[in-house]
Parts: C-alpha cells; sequence; structure tokens
C-alpha cells in the first residue's frame, strides 16, 4: 500500500546536473534569496547592516526587486501593506541589534493587522551565541527574545542547510490563518560562508487550512436561521481572507445588517440596504447590536475599539468565528468557532435557511438617521468636508493608508472605502509614521493605480526621510500631511481631561519646501481647493505632497456617559 507521504518527486537528469556543479561566487545569502525566489516572492523590503551584507550582496545575482527605505521601522511598514494588498508574504531584510529591534513597531502592527510579514535578520556570528557578553557589535543576549512576544513565529538558523526549510516553515507560518508576521534570524558568518549546496529550486510552503468543526457551525446555522433580529460584525479576518463576497451574500439570506469594524474596512459595500457602515464609536450603533437577538461576528475580537471602548455588553447569543484562538471568547462568551472566515461563512452560507425580514433595510435606515442626526448637532462641518473632498477626488480602486491622526478617526467611522481591499490605518497597534511608508509598500505592490497616504504633522515627521524613497524609485504615492501645529489628537485629549494640553505642540518644516527639497512636488491648499489639489496630484504619475493646515475636532465619544 502506498501512502502520500511515501511520494517523492525524483530529479530530472538536468537538476541532478545542476545539484552537482552548483555555480561558484554563492554564499550563504544566496541560498536565503533562492529560497524567497523559490517560494514565489518576486520583491523584498529591508536595510542593508554590517552584519547582513552577505544577503544584500547575493541580491544582486538574484530576480529580486528590491526597495530600500531609509528606517527600519518604515520598511515594516512598507512590507506590512505589500503583504495586505497582495496576500502573499512580505520579506523583509533586516541587520542584527539596533536594525533589527527598530522594526518591533511595525511588526507589532503587523502581527495586530493580520500582515503577512516574512522578516529576516542577521545575527551575530556563531562563536558569539549562547548568552555569553563576547562583545560583538550589535550583539543582544537573546535578539530573537525581543521578537517572541510580537510575532507568530521565531526561526533560528545556525547552518546553511538549516536555511532553506527555516524560511519555508516561516513563509508558511506568516500565510496560515491568522497571517502575521514571522521572524527568522542567520548568524553574519553563515550567510558570508561559501555556499557549496546547490541551488535552491522551487519550495513548498502551502499554508495550512484552517476550518470549522461542522457541529459548531451546524449549531450556528440554526440559531441564525431562527433568529428575528440578528446582525452581523466584520472584522480584518473577512478582509485578509478575501471572503466578502460569501459575508455578502450571507447578509443578503439571512437579511442581517452588517457592521463593519475599522480593520474590517471594506467588508461589506457601503451603501447596501443592510449596510450599518462603520460607526461603532456611537451608542446608536451599540444599542442596535446589543438588541440582537443573535450577533454574528466574523474576524473580530472585539477588541476596545470595536466594541465602543468595551461598553458593548450584548444581550443576545453570540457567535464569533476568529482565526486567532486568543482572541476566541476572550471578551464577550459566544459560540466559539475557531476558523479562518472564508470556509467558515461557506459552510454557514450552506447550511442557513433563508429568512424573510422586509423590516431589516428600514432599521439600518433609522439607525444611520440618527447617528447623522448625532454629528450634524456638533458643528463639525469642517471635517466633513474636508473627508468628503479627500473621497472625491480619490479614484474608486485606489488604496488609501491612514496614519493616527484626527482625520484618520474620522475615516475610520465616516469614509466609505469603495472596495474590499483599499483602505488600511495603523488602528490594530496605533503607532505613529505608519500611513507614508505603507503607501509606498502598496505602490510597489502594484504601481499602475494612484496610492494616498494620510498623516498628521507629527506622524509625518516620523516618516519623513521616505520622501527619499518615494523619489528614488518614482513611487505614485500622493501624501497628504493635515498640519494643525501639533499632535491634534492627543491635544484634545489633555485638554478634555486635564483642562489643558502638555507637550503636544510641535515645531515643524515647511513640508512643501521640505518635499521639493527631495525633488517631489508639494502643495499648500486649504479646505476650498483640497478636491481639486488632491486629484491633480493624484493623476500626476509619481510622488507628491499636499499640505493641508487645518485644525480639525473629533465628534463627541459616546462611551463616556
Amino acid at each position: 500500500m502506498t501512502h502520500d507521504h511515501d511520494l517523492v518527486l525524483r530529479p530530472t537528469p538536468a537538476q541532478i546536473t545542476a545539484a552537482l556543479n552548483p555555480p561558484p561566487g554563492r554564499n550563504g545569502g544566496d541560498l536565503v534569496v533562492e529560497t524567497l525566489a523559490g517560494l514565489g516572492a518576486t520583491t523584498v523590503f529591508g536595510l542593508p547592516g554590517q552584519h547582513a551584507l552577505g544577503m544584500f550582496d547575493a541580491l544582486r545575482r538574484s530576480s529580486l526587486r528590491y526597495i530600500g527605505l531609509r528606517v527600519e521601522n518604515n520598511a515594516g511598514f512598507a512590507a506590512d501593506a505589500y503583504g495586505r494588498i497582495t496576500g502573499e508574504a512580505a520579506p523583509l531584510l533586516l541587520s542584527t541589534g539596533p536594525g533589527a529591534l527598530t522594526s518591533l513597531a511595525a511588526l507589532q502592527e503587523a502581527a495586530a493587522a493580520s500582515a503577512p510579514v516574512l522578516a529576516i535578520s542577521s545575527q551575530i556570528p556563531t562563536a558569539g551565541l549562547g548568552g555569553g557578553r563576547h562583545g560583538y557589535l550589535h550583539e543582544l543576549p537573546d535578539q530573537a527574545a525581543s521578537f517572541r512576544g510580537v510575532v507568530k513565529s521565531v526561526h533560528s538558523v545556525r547552518t546553511q542547510s538549516q536555511i532553506p526549510s527555516a524560511i519555508a516553515a516561516a513563509w508558511r507560518s506568516a500565510l496560515t490563518a491568522p497571517h502575521g508576521p514571522v521572524w527568522v534570524e542567520i548568524p553574519q558568518d553563515v550567510l558570508l560562508a561559501e555556499a557549496t549546496l546547490p541551488v535552491v529550486t522551487a519550495m513548498d510552503a502551502t499554508p495550512d487550512d484552517l476550518v470549522p468543526r461542522p457541529e459548531l457551525t451546524a449549531l450556528a446555522a440554526d440559531l441564525l436561521s431562527r433568529a428575528a433580529r440578528p446582525a452581523i460584525i466584520a472584522g480584518g479576518g473577512v478582509v485578509r481572507s478575501d471572503a466578502s463576497g460569501k459575508l455578502r451574500a450571507l447578509a443578503e439570506k439571512l437579511q442581517a445588517p452588517v457592521v463593519t469594524t475599522f480593520g474590517g474596512k471594506g467588508a461589506f459595500p457601503w451603501e447596501h440596504l443592510l449596510s450599518l457602515q462603520s460607526w461603532l464609536e456611537d451608542r446608536h450603533t451599540t444599542d442596535f447590536l446589543e438588541d440582537a437577538d443573535v450577533l454574528l461576528v466574523v474576524g473580530s475580537g472585539l477588541g476596545e475599539l470595536s466594541s465602543n471602548y468595551h461598553t458593548f455588553k450584548p444581550r443576545g447569543r453570540v457567535i464569533q468565528i476568529e482565526a486567532d484562538l486568543g482572541k476566541l471568547e476572550s471578551n464577550h462568551p459566544a459560540i466559539g468557532i475557531h476558523a479562518d472566515a472564508r470556509p467558515a461563512l461557506q459552510a454557514l452560507l450552506e447550511t442557513v435557511e433563508e429568512r424573510t425580514d422586509e423590516s431589516a433595510p428600514e432599521r439600518v435606515r433609522e439607525l444611520l438617521s440618527r447617528v447623522g442626526e448625532r454629528i450634524a448637532a456638533q458643528d463639525l462641518t469642517l471635517e466633513q468636508e474636508v473627508l468628503g473632498a479627500v473621497r472625491r477626488a480619490l479614484p474608486a480602486d485606489s488604496p488609501s493608508f491612514w496614519d493616527m491622526t484626527i482625520l484618520a478617526y474620522w475615516a475610520w467611522s465616516a469614509f466609505d472605502p469603495r472596495g474590499t481591499n483599499t483602505m488600511h490605518s495603523a488602528q490594530g497597534a496605533g503607532g505613529l509614521g505608519y500611513g507614508f511608508p505603507a503607501a509606498l509598500g502598496a505602490a510597489a505592490a502594484d504601481p499602475t493605480r494612484p496610492v494616498l497616504a494620510v498623516s498628521g504633522d507629527g506622524g509625518a515627521l516620523y516618516s519623513i526621510a521616505e520622501l527619499a524613497t518615494a523619489r528614488q524609485y518614482d513611487l505614485p504615492v500622493t501624501w497628504l500631511i493635515v498640519d494643525d501645529g501639533g499632535y491634534g489628537i492627543l491635544r484634545e485629549y489633555m485638554t478634555d481631561a486635564f483642562g489643558q494640553a502638555t507637550a503636544t505642540e510641535l515645531t515643524r518644516p515647511d513640508y512643501v519646501a521640505l518635499a521639493e527639497s527631495f525633488g517631489v512636488p508639494g502643495v499648500r491648499t486649504t479646505a476650498e481647493t483640497l478636491e481639486e489639489d488632491l486629484a491633480k496630484a493624484l493623476a500626476t504619475p509619481g510622488p507628491s505632497v499636499v499640505v493641508l493646515p487645518a485644525v480639525l475636532r473629533m465628534f463627541a465619544p459616546t462611551h463616556l456617559g
């Protein structure tokens, strides 16, 4: 009897000849880039460093395209966006110690947003490993320990023969639901040593499927079919698993209203009759969801931002589909289904009975009307005009990347993404500086359409060096900087809490002149001319900067009362 695992692929005569006669001049770094190419990678991001030079020298002998950024954290943000846009594992090449550690905030965001980033770092020479204090440049007692609490998996290499398998295992881990960042580290001497091993060819790193248990989907389908007021919360897991079409079909079959989380923007059509849009920081929406007798939560852990700052208290049965086991029932008791969103939604779609509920669209309209009335009563015309101008100027199929800034907080709730995988922000981990370098990564993934980045002046200063990257690779990114003279949201928070703000005001450059010094065209705009100036910049090939001096305000919170 023959088992699947008994079958092996026999090499061809040409492969045998190539294996017996590997080309000269290769090092351990060649094994890295050959493995990446064999796994299907086409683009890598990173920043060279002394211990990692073996990898970077090997790049010039490979077919891989290299996008080099000026700060490791920004390179991580770019890889994060590339992974979100393509659904592929995005390689990130880094050096030891300070270079590696500088990427940690970006990897935290990738972990929170389930973005598949394959970080490959050098390590001090093998003679220095083991915890001793040998005094090597960039030495850490245990470099991998700094990443274990951030990434999905850590893979340490000690010999050249381990490189292909370690990278393949990391690749599989990054692309197994939930997607996320992974870490591989390789000592400097292993990367620099001559490689006598055969050239790495095609690698098998097919990610594992995470399918639901059938008894749980049967129970969930029965509850949803018999529900009087079902509702759905769709999170980022729906977007990452490319399951928005299945979600829409299920919602229509059940006549269940759908709200998308900030990380799940685009998981459900904005203007659909069953769309509650994304007004999660609104008590009217919270009340609506609490009133559901069966609530289906797909691809969300119902964390702070998705639960109106943990004021959401569901009264009905909750069904939670979540690929991250740690998030399953972490905030609310539920029928917890540990699965990727796509196969779980398919199972429900095949099992639920069709419901008829002519009142559902009317209840959705009533809710959105109440939300609109609440916002209209707060004298926030400027903010809505600015966001509207951005939406009208941005082509429907263009992706946008938003930093942690007041306009982004508005966009979480009020911006129509007009696409399934087009709006992204740093709301997973909440670090500054995400918008512009992430947009560069998205433009590298698809340079045929313009990409928008949105930052405040505080966040812009985190990634200003990447104007050089944008110019060097001529990436079609338009960067909108809303300049309010400081950390605007922190100014609001502190003023509300303490009566005045401290440490929030910033001396900043002339962003237009600064952009032009990099060879990037810049324009200073107003709320009245924003739409025209932004549309023109987006239609012009290559990078550009649009600066809007404006002090925006947030709408009043509903979770404090």
